[in-house]
């Protein structure tokens, strides 16, 4: 399945002084190192999820040792128990869905709980900012220093669902979201002349056209741009001001983005009616980290062939595969329910905890309900041990694998959880359905 069996260069033991490729000098097995690089991206998504909670003022003293004790038996040659390790990676699961709560409770304390809202996708006549990445607390700070400035604000890519949060949606000079998911961002900022400001990963280094006029802050650096230390945007918004004014235009779509636990269970007992009388016959839960490979379209295809009957929980840049599709309502209820930023997977975990107390059942793989995952960096390895935490069986995981995984770990995944690889979707839809 992999080229190599292992690549570890932590240590001048490493073999020939380069690196490790069979087996390691120290005794690490290619398993257990592939198990420790799985945990360190588990670990980074958590550390993104704190960082985010910390810039509103939510802090929490038992996540943070954890990530200290597992970083200490990570990154150090301290444990060669690859059963331990696999225990170790379900605990970050555990740890993860605590660190989404504390997130999103200081995302609902600080801003409002999200409301479905639609988003323009075009543009407004004038000067603009594009703010890409994560922040909510960067965004804000941009709208209001720009509200009186005569300079519009867009969204790009995991910030279109912040649109659904009522102390946010307030700004007047909050326009849409532009882009898609994160990697259109050279072609989108490269067309449009705004200013753009990068708030967390997912930020590509950028073509010279625009390198002038991007920005970063926080923990976000890029070499050669410009990097804003604390709140003070006013350098971006001089630069703003001097760049071309850009026409209006309507955008080739309207995207609904802001589903929250309120909202569905507001519908609670219409979804159950509806599915008791088999006119929902099933749930499909697609979300996750997008790449710019083409057997990520397998998503768009798979939703276009889903039965009229079914509805989409959908979250993170992942939906941009398909978001963009007309596929309308159920007596009512949307079928495309986009519940927000990766970080938002706490919400779809509480949708489907609250299904199972709806429905009565004990064991949520009882319900109506089919997961698929796809993969591209550290935030979905540490949800993905959520929901194996949770012991959610049947996920479907690709097009691609994630390089740690070898046959060893595939066929413990398999048998413990039920793991699967996507195929092609006709195939999977017709097992599932």
């Amino acid at each position: 399945m992999n080229e190599f069996k292992m690549f570890c260069y932590q240590c001048s033991q490493a073999s020939q002084g380069k690196g490790c490729v069979n087996y390691g000098v120290c005794g690490k097995n290619p398993t257990l190192s592939r198990l420790q690089d799985n945990l360190i991206y588990g670990i980074k998504g958590i550390s993104s999820y704190l960082y985010h909670a910390s810039e509103l003022g939510y802090r929490d003293e038992n996540l943070e040792k954890f990530l200290i004790e597992t970083l200490y038996s990570t990154l150090t040659n301290v444990n060669f128990d690859s059963e331990r390790f696999i225990k170790l990676a379900l605990d970050v699961g555990k740890i993860n869905i605590e660190t989404m709560k504390l997130l999103k409770r200081a995302h609902i304390e600080t801003y409002g709980e999200p409301e479905p809202v639609e988003v323009f996708t075009g543009t407004k006549k004038g000067k603009g900012i594009i703010v890409t990445g994560h922040s909510l607390k960067i965004l804000e700070e941009i709208l209001k220093q720009t509200k009186n400035e005569n300079i519009n604000v867009y969204t790009h890519s995991e910030l279109l669902p912040a649109h659904g949060y009522p102390k946010i949606r307030r700004y007047e000079n909050l326009i849409g979201n532009l882009g898609k998911a994160w990697y259109d961002q050279k072609k989108l900022f490269s067309e449009i002349p705004f200013c753009i400001i990068g708030t967390s990963n997912c930020v590509l280094v950028p073509k010279d056209d625009y390198k002038d006029r991007i920005f970063t802050t926080g923990i976000v650096g890029l070499p050669g741009v410009k990097h804003i230390t604390g709140y003070d945007f006013s350098e971006i918004i001089e630069k703003a001001k001097t760049l071309t004014d850009i026409e209006e235009r309507n955008g080739d779509v309207i995207l609904t983005t802001g589903f929250s636990l309120s909202s569905i269970l507001t519908s609670k007992d219409r979804i159950k009616y509806l599915i008791e009388n088999h006119k929902i016959r099933r749930i499909f839960v697609i979300g996750g980290c997008d790449s710019p490979s083409v057997k990520n379209e397998y998503f768009r295809q798979l939703v276009r062939i889903l039965p009229k009957e079914t509805l989409i929980i959908t979250l993170a840049c992942g939906k941009y595969r398909f978001n963009d599709l007309d596929l309308g309502e159920i007596e009512g209820i949307p079928r495309l329910i986009d519940i927000g930023q990766c970080n938002d997977t706490i919400v779809g975990i509480n949708i489907i905890t609250s299904f199972a107390e709806l429905f009565n059942v004990k064991d949520i793989n009882d319900l109506p309900i089919s997961y698929f995952l796809m993969w591209m960096e550290q935030k979905a390895v540490a949800i993905f041990w959520s929901l194996l935490y949770l012991r959610i069986k049947g996920i479907r995981i690709g097009p691609v694998l994630p390089a740690w995984i070898n046959e060893e770990i595939l066929k413990y995944l398999t048998g413990e959880f039920d793991l699967k690889v996507v195929s092609e979707p006709e195939n999977d839809l017709k097992e599932i359905l």
